[in-house]
């Protein structure tokens, strides 16, 4: 009989593998982790449509003033340079615009017309008009730094609605407090609707904390902000009733209309079919519906 052959002796990787080496080995491949796009911002259009709306009026509404006309070439201030659109005396209007009748005429806030005639249209035209070219700049000048940033935020529906209600809100407040000092002054100028944007931008922080990385600064910029305008609203010929009824509105109106989801919610559109999370944070937390209602409630009622 002859000899068999030696079996090969075993390779250094079946020595290491053992008798199982056959076995194929299963990984648990870890979970998979889900969490929200990012956001893209909207494109602001509305804002810069309204500051070049306000500007047009601003420059109609000199036109139809048409100083010379009406105190003279003389009084008329640069009217060597501007002719029809120059300013009516400083003794008059020291903003360098037109004449109170004018802006009267033309929907300015009046509360004897709001009250006696009913002309509750003025609530809303006169936050379209402004009383010179100092007032017109400072508050174009509020609304880009403020509207541009909170539009491409939340878009222009939600603050499109909010500079209408809070303007309206400045308005009715600013005609209030008229009437109770019987004052004949008109009021204009888009300052409540500003400082609604920035009373919505205060709400926003609070609503909306757990979305913001840097909370102090960004709150103590904001606060900076708005006591400095509150502050430009004691100067002479400034209505700054108007500017508190229309932050005290913006600032109600953001807990309503500029909710957004906490930091870390999923939309379940976002998650694969069959998926599901075992700890899937909720939409709104406790403390936005309650704002959600106080807010509402303290609007009808005020």
């Amino acid at each position: 009989m002859g000899k068999g052959q030696p079996s090969p002796p075993p390779s250094s990787s079946d020595v290491e593998s053992g008798p199982n080496h056959h076995k194929p080995h299963h990984h648990k491949a870890p979970p998979p982790h889900f969490s929200p796009p990012l956001r893209q911002p909207w494109v602001a259009w509305l804002v810069p449509l309204i500051f070049l709306a306000d500007i047009v009026i601003f420059g109609a509404t000199m036109y139809i003033n048409n100083c010379p006309a009406n105190s003279g070439p003389d009084e008329c201030v640069l009217y060597d340079f501007l002719g029809r659109f120059s300013f009516e005396p400083r003794k008059y209007n020291p903003l360098f615009g037109p004449s109170p009748l004018t802006l009267k005429n033309l929907g300015g806030l009046d509360w004897k017309l709001v009250v006696e005639r009913k002309q509750l249209w003025r609530l809303i035209s006169c936050i379209w008009l402004h009383g010179g070219i100092l007032h017109v700049a400072a508050n174009m000048l509020s609304l880009l730094f403020t509207g541009v940033q909170m539009e491409q935020e939340f878009g222009f529906l939600r603050i499109g609605l909010l500079y209408l209600l809070s303007g309206f809100g400045g308005s009715l407040i600013s005609a209030l407090s008229a009437a109770r000092k019987k004052q004949t002054l008109v009021s204009v100028g888009a300052s409540g609707a500003i400082f609604g944007l920035l009373g919505a931008m205060l709400s926003d922080l609070f609503t909306n904390w757990t979305n913001y990385t840097n909370k102090c600064p960004a709150l103590l910029n904001l606060v900076l902000v708005i006591c400095l305008n509150l502050a430009l609203g004691f100067l002479p010929h400034v209505d700054n009733s108007a500017h508190i009824g229309g932050f005290i509105s913006g600032f109600l109106l953001g807990f309503i209309l500029l909710v957004r989801p906490q930091f870390g919610y999923v939309s379940s559109k976002h998650i694969p079919a069959g998926y599901q999370l075992k700890h899937k944070k909720p939409k709104y937390k406790c403390y936005h519906n309650v704002f959600w209602v106080i807010a509402l409630v303290l609007l009808i009622v005020g």
